[in-house]
């Protein structure tokens, strides 16, 4: 099974006037289960597109969901999720409210989809921001975070999530999805993953590191932000598989085989 987490910037080209493609991007992977953090869905600035179906499409998968974090735009027109909102957005009922948030796609049957909210920063940081004229840093709000899960048929839970930048919060929400992770697992009977881009540049999680690649800015990588982790696997039941910049995105994806 290959797996890939992926931060796709929803999936603007860098620099933001190339012409990196999210679609070849995305079948370049080869992947059978993948999670995408930052995604649009019916978004003007992405052309109104639902992007985990254009992934799901370009990797041959039947399987994707989104859970959206925001409705609106991060950074322009957005709201946080009514009682009324969709919470998990799927193949089988997708809709055309525009939002923002995560994805799984998967090649693997799904048996179920679960979502878990995790909350936001009170406060904001000052983050570096891809423009036309190079990289500059604004004053970001948080948003909210949540994770998203897939059932697979084949035994396995993957976890995808983007937890918060803002230190300490982020570390508070990654115990919250490893309770969850223990949980789903139900003590072991099922094995899991969790994966995503987690904002920290070591892994603080207690969990094994799958991947060690330093994955961000993607045009000359400095640090980790990204990681795929488990409780059981060691580096010998996996193998890494690199992968290049594709002019999509201020992240690099991250992939690893298991072979267990």
């Amino acid at each position: 099974m290959l797996v890939t987490s992926w931060n796709i910037l929803h999936a603007m080209p860098i620099p933001p006037s190339g012409s990196g493609n999210f679609s070849d991007a995305v079948k370049s992977l080869g992947c059978d289960v993948a999670g995408f953090q930052e995604v649009d869905h019916h978004l003007p600035r992405s052309g109104i597109e639902v992007q985990m179906q254009i992934a799901a499409q370009s990797l041959g998968a039947p399987y994707w969901a989104f859970a959206p974090s925001v409705i609106g735009t991060p950074g322009e027109v957005r709201r946080h999720l009514s009682n009324a909102d969709q919470r998990i957005i799927t193949n089988e009922n997708s809709n055309s409210v525009g939002s923002y948030g995560i994805g799984i796609v998967s090649r693997i049957p799904v048996i179920k989809w679960e979502r878990l909210e995790l909350g936001r920063s009170l406060i904001g940081l000052p983050l570096l921001i891809p423009s036309e004229k190079g990289v500059r840093a604004i004053y970001v709000n948080d948003e909210e975070r949540v994770a998203l899960a897939a059932h697979l048929d084949n035994g396995w839970i993957i976890i995808n999530t983007h937890l918060s930048f803002v230190p300490f919060v982020n570390l508070y929400q990654l115990q919250r999805v490893k309770r969850w992770a223990k949980k789903l697992s139900q003590n072991g009977k099922f094995k899991v993953l969790i994966l995503g881009d987690l904002n920290l540049p070591k892994n603080f999680s207690g969990w094994n590191s799958l991947i060690t690649q330093k994955s961000y800015p993607s045009w000359g990588a400095k640090v980790q932000f990204d990681y795929i982790l488990s409780d059981a696997l060691q580096q010998n039941d996996i193998e890494v598989v690199q992968n290049g910049f594709s002019g999509v995105s201020d992240h690099l994806p991250i992939s690893v085989r298991i072979n267990t």
